[in-house]
């Protein structure tokens, strides 16, 4: 584990209420709604007009991100795959054959646990409007599920689906790519203590004023409540839970992570949150713990160097990856 993020985590871990954070001068904070979620970033600068523009930097980033890789914009790029790629080869851009490869490896990773493929069947649930498909719908579309079925050809820039039912979603890793993408836009401006959030997924660059961010992990069953404070430096946070979008039919939540699977919402947690260098490997991360389930997926954490998990399982009690136990014996031992 990171040393400033144990030591941190040793002095302030499981804190449960977040207390009020103090706007200093040099401070410059930017929110806006965009990928569907709540965006905000917070950065120090000397130079107010700077900071401005870089926060503006930050936001239209955020947004083009959004254009090319959203399922619900018909002009998007990934719009335009989903509706071709079935049929055949599709140029596309460089940037979507990096984020397609990255999410097969980390479909490899978790044996399948992640997969984008999921949406196959994940386009037919409507959790606005309460409803789902039925069984023999499942049942057809769960065969189009495989990350297998998207291949890219990073030479010609060009992609397809080897299935003709496949449908790819990525927003279990954009909204991480996009908040990567945004640190290092900060980074090679010369910031050295900032913050970028894109609804559960975080980076963080160094401290705030020599003291840990604060990042809490939403309660899953209570809105108004915090179920753990962190306190971090140089870290990637990402929360899946099934609190996010979900509707309720016959006392069954029906949620949007799906088991790839079964083509329906895992339920042996209520929240995961992965910590790690980078939110691109965070937020695949921690849809797949969540897919996997508390026991396979603390084991597939305590195996990668520099990752860590808070689990909050379908009985509400906090698991902790090993590091993270570590983490609380002031001893280290």
């Amino acid at each position: 584990m990171n040393t400033r993020r144990r030591s941190a985590l040793q002095a302030l871990f499981l804190t449960l209420l977040i207390g009020s954070v103090e706007v200093r001068a040099g401070w410059h904070e930017l929110t806006e709604p965009i990928m569907g979620t709540r965006v905000h970033a917070e950065l120090w600068h000397e130079d107010g007009e700077k900071a401005r523009a870089l926060l503006d930097r930050v936001m239209a980033e955020m947004r083009r991100i959004d254009a090319e890789y959203s399922p619900y914009i018909e002009d998007s790029e990934l719009s335009r795959i989903n509706r071709d790629a079935g049929q055949g080869w599709v140029q596309t851009t460089a940037e979507m054959i990096d984020l397609l490869e990255k999410s097969a490896r980390i479909s490899r990773l978790t044996g399948g646990a992640f997969d984008i493929t999921y949406a196959s069947v994940g386009r037919y649930y409507d959790y606005r409007e309460g409803r789902r498909p039925d069984d023999d719908a499942i049942a057809e579309t769960l065969e189009a599920i495989s990350y297998e079925f998207v291949q890219t050809d990073p030479e010609n820039r060009r992609v397809r689906f080897t299935h003709p039912l496949v449908y790819i979603d990525l927003g279990g890793i954009a909204k991480g790519y996009a908040v990567d993408r945004c640190i290092e836009m900060l980074l090679a401006a010369g910031i050295t203590q900032a913050s970028v959030a894109a609804g559960g997924d975080s980076r963080i660059i160094g401290d705030r004023n020599g003291e840990p961010w604060s990042v809490g992990i939403q309660d899953p069953r209570r809105d108004d409540a915090m179920a753990v404070l962190l306190p971090l430096v140089d870290t990637a946070v990402s929360t899946s839970g099934d609190y996010e979008r979900f509707f309720e039919e016959d006392g069954v939540r029906y949620h949007h992570i799906l088991n790839p699977r079964t083509g329906e919402s895992a339920r042996d947690s209520w929240s995961v949150t992965i910590l790690g260098p980078e939110a691109t490997l965070t937020d695949g991360l921690s849809t797949s713990v969540f897919v996997l389930g508390p026991e396979a997926g603390l084991a597939l954490i305590d195996r990668l160097p520099g990752i860590d998990a808070i689990i909050i399982d379908a009985e509400g009690r906090l698991r902790f990856s090993a590091d993270l136990l570590d983490a609380t014996d002031p001893a280290g031992s």
